[in-house]
């Protein structure tokens, strides 16, 4: 199946105005980019954590009497709605389908009862149940097993703001450079206050055909190659984690991208441009080795040599990844397909990347240990 059309609500913070305004904006806007109308659509995704009937978008968009479908599942929440669009086209149940993320998050971390997540009082009562401690106490680990400095950590922040910088729809628009980003104050050691997103608002929407009716809406079609989902195994150490285990296992995104470069039939030195979920400076860090793309402990160099750069080896994060824009969790993983999608079709502005990128990927990962990976390719 093909994508045929993006749209993107920009992120950050918008006053009054509702997020089933934004989700509808950003799904006219896919609908215009791909040349169609909402009447054509067959089926429909709607992704977010705050809204509790997300399919009430077809309100703004008109009663058509199709099948609309809530979806959550953590900040994986876009890819899982990228991937039943895709897997209904696949199955025959619709020629076109959308895949639709919005979210309007109050400020501050995000917080709640442990019980909602099974686990104990104690793990609320010690300050665990905060993602920024976890991320905190995951990075500060990796950082010390595998040789790595926190200079590394501030490289990656502000290699992220400056692509935000040049990003017309990104949140933080601010360059920072590496040392001012480490003398802020520090949230979670080893990381600092902008070495961190935060939740926002915005949303974003992505359509998508069968392949054999691609070029009958756009000449630059993008493909699907693989969209995958995975959650965690016993032993691995992820969100909401009450231990560490004495027998590890890998995180759920080393079996996503391994699925995924499978069924993609490619290798991680294919990519040529990616989105790697970085909540934190460190998850980007970590997640470069888990989605194969260098080995642990060898991000340092690469980093120094720019390879992540726009004009390096491996383009990450071009428009600045959740650090620039903030993570409404329903729309985060969409805005990275909008973002791959454009790079992949050479329209990506200043941030694009050279050399007529053909194959691109996107990486999720989010609380209790999930991930979703998805390549696409020209």
């Amino acid at each position: 199946m093909a994508i045929i059309g993006v749209g993107l609500h920009p992120f950050g913070r918008h006053g009054d105005k509702l997020a089933l305004e934004m989700g509808a904006e950003a799904t006219q806007a896919a609908l215009a980019d791909a040349g169609t109308e909402w009447s054509r659509v067959q089926s429909a995704y709607v992704g977010s954590y705050e809204v509790s009937n997300p399919d009430a978008i077809v309100g703004r968009l008109g009663l058509t009497g199709i099948p609309v479908r809530g979806v959550f599942n953590g900040c994986a929440t876009g890819g899982t709605s990228l991937q039943m669009a895709a897997a209904a086209i696949r199955h025959g149940e619709a020629d076109i389908a959308m895949a639709i993320g919005m979210d309007k998050h109050p400020r501050g971390a995000f917080a709640a009862d442990p019980a909602v997540a099974g686990l104990p009082a104690w793990y609320g009562q010690t300050g665990l149940f905060l993602t920024t401690h976890f991320f905190g106490t995951k990075i500060g680990k990796y950082l010390h097993d595998h040789g790595v400095s926190t200079a590394s950590l501030a490289k990656i922040a502000a290699k992220n703001l400056r692509n935000g910088s040049i990003t017309p729809h990104a949140w933080r628009r601010k360059p920072l450079s590496e040392q001012e980003i480490l003398d802020v104050p520090v949230v979670n050691h080893p990381l600092t206050r902008f070495m961190y997103c935060g939740p926002d608002e915005g949303a974003a929407a992505v359509v998508l055909c069968r392949g054999d009716l691609a070029r009958e809406f756009t000449s630059t079609p993008v493909y699907v190659r693989a969209a995958e989902l995975r959650s965690r195994r016993f032993g691995a150490f992820e969100l909401q984690s009450p231990s560490l285990p004495l027998t590890s296992a890998p995180s759920p995104t080393v079996d996503a991208s391994r699925a995924a470069y499978e069924v993609a039939g490619i290798g991680p030195e294919d990519v040529r441009v990616a989105q790697l979920q970085d909540t934190d400076a460190g998850s980007e860090l970590i997640h470069l080795a888990e989605n194969g793309f260098c080995a642990d402990g060898e991000q340092e160099k690469w980093l120094a040599e720019g390879a992540t750069e726009i004009g390096g080896t491996l383009p990450v994060n071009t428009d600045g990844g959740l650090i620039a824009h903030g993570e409404p969790i329903g729309a985060s993983g969409l805005r990275q397909i909008y973002e791959i999608v454009r790079q992949l079709q050479g329209r990506a502005g200043d941030r694009q990347v050279g050399g007529n990128p053909g194959v691109g990927y996107t990486h999720l990962y989010g609380a209790p240990g999930a991930s979703a990976v998805t390549i696409l390719s020209r």
